[in-house]
């Protein structure tokens, strides 16, 4: 991933990956599918995208932010779902 991505967005995905954000909740079976995508160009060559993704019930969404740079390739600049990695894992939001 180091070559599509730029800035802080590398560390992102390192912080999110361990923790496999997409997954069923405990207990349940079933993969993720995208439910709906669209994106936003608030500059020319920059895309802010995002996805719903459904695991049974639940819904969460994922966004990232892509930037065409100088020598033609777009990178992830951003990644977002919604929640801080980096925060402890509570009971409230253990079934995210």
């Amino acid at each position: 991933m180091l070559g599509h991505t730029v800035g802080q967005a590398y560390e992102q995905l390192v912080r999110l990956a361990p923790l496999t954000p997409l997954r069923p909740p405990a207990g349940r079976r079933g993969a993720p599918v995208v439910a709906r995508c669209d994106e936003y160009r608030p500059e020319p060559h920059v895309i802010e995208a995002f996805a719903r993704i459904l695991t049974g019930e639940r819904v969460q969404a994922l966004a990232f932010r892509l930037e065409h740079g100088a020598d033609g390739r777009w990178r992830c600049s951003a990644v977002d779902l919604g929640f801080d990695p980096a925060a402890p894992v509570t009971a409230a939001t253990a079934g995210r």
